[in-house]
C-alpha cells in the first residue's frame, strides 16, 4: 500500500482548514500557499473533499472552504479511503475485485486480510484532532 500524494494532500488541506478555518471560510489560494500546493491539483483533491461532503464551500468575497464536522469526527481512515479509493495492501482485497482462481489454496491470503485489517483499524481509530494535537 503507497497513499499517493492526493491522499496525503487531502489530509494535509483538511488539517489546514482545521486549524485555519473554524470561525470562517478559508479561501483555497491560502491554502494552497501554506501547504505548497498548486492550485489546479488542490481545486481536484477539495472537489472531491467537498462531494464527500467533508467540506462547505462558500462563494463569494467572503467564501472558500471550512470543515462540515468537527476535526474529532474526521478519522483519517475515512478522508484516505475518499481520496484514495481504497488502502488494502493487495489487489485480491480491494472493492469489487474478482475473486482469484487461487484464493481457495492461497497461503499469504490470511496474512494480507489480517493487514488489511490492523490498517483500518489503526486509521479508523486516528481522528484529525488527534493528528493536529500530535496524539498518534
Amino acid at each position: 500500500m503507497m497513499i499517493s500524494t492526493k491522499g496525503r494532500y487531502a489530509l494535509r488541506v483538511m488539517i489546514d482548514l482545521a486549524q485555519n478555518g473554524i470561525e470562517s471560510f478559508v479561501s483555497l489560494k491560502d491554502v494552497a500557499e501554506r501547504q505548497n500546493i498548486s492550485m489546479k491539483y488542490l481545486e481536484m483533491i477539495v472537489s472531491m473533499l467537498n462531494k464527500g461532503n467533508m467540506v462547505h464551500s462558500q462563494r463569494g468575497k467572503a467564501g472558500g472552504y471550512k470543515l462540515a464536522k468537527e476535526p474529532s469526527e474526521y478519522t483519517v481512515g475515512e478522508i484516505l479511503k475518499l481520496t484514495e479509493g481504497t488502502l488494502a495492501p493487495v489487489m485480491c482485497l480491494e472493492e469489487g475485485a474478482e475473486v482469484c482462481e487461487r484464493s481457495e489454496e492461497c497461503i499469504t491470503l490470511p496474512l494480507w486480510k489480517k493487514l488489511n485489517n490492523i490498517i483500518d483499524k489503526y486509521l479508523d481509530s486516528v481522528t484529525l484532532d488527534d493528528v493536529i494535537n500530535k496524539r498518534v
